[in-house]
């Protein structure tokens, strides 16, 4: 696998009250992905850019809602959610920064 595409895989945390109970409880973190992402690419690519061991990875295709705009119906898109678990120990600190 290739750097730039490890670098695409990866496209933001997903941050809600699952996503933080699933965080507490299991040691697991929640990320909005690339639709077209395995779960090889997905594990390599926490690994790479977060310094971390990954234990293991499942994948959930979340379909779009159906939303309306004035008169005509239009639907968001699908998209796809990593649910990546940490070996013991290790921990993805998203506030770092501050």
């Amino acid at each position: 696998m290739s750097q730039e595409r490890l670098l695409q895989v990866l496209l933001a945390p997903q941050v809600s009250e699952k996503a933080t109970y699933i965080a507490d409880k299991n040691e697991q973190v929640v990320f909005k992905v690339a639709s077209d992402a395995t779960k090889p690419e997905v594990k390599a690519a926490v690994e790479q850019l977060f310094k971390v061991e990954v234990e293991s990875v499942n994948v959930a295709n979340v379909k779009g809602k159906s939303k309306r705009f004035g008169r005509m119906m239009g639907r968001r898109k699908n998209w796809k959610k990593a649910f990546v678990s940490l070996k013991p120990g290790q921990e993805i600190n998203f506030a770092a920064g501050e």
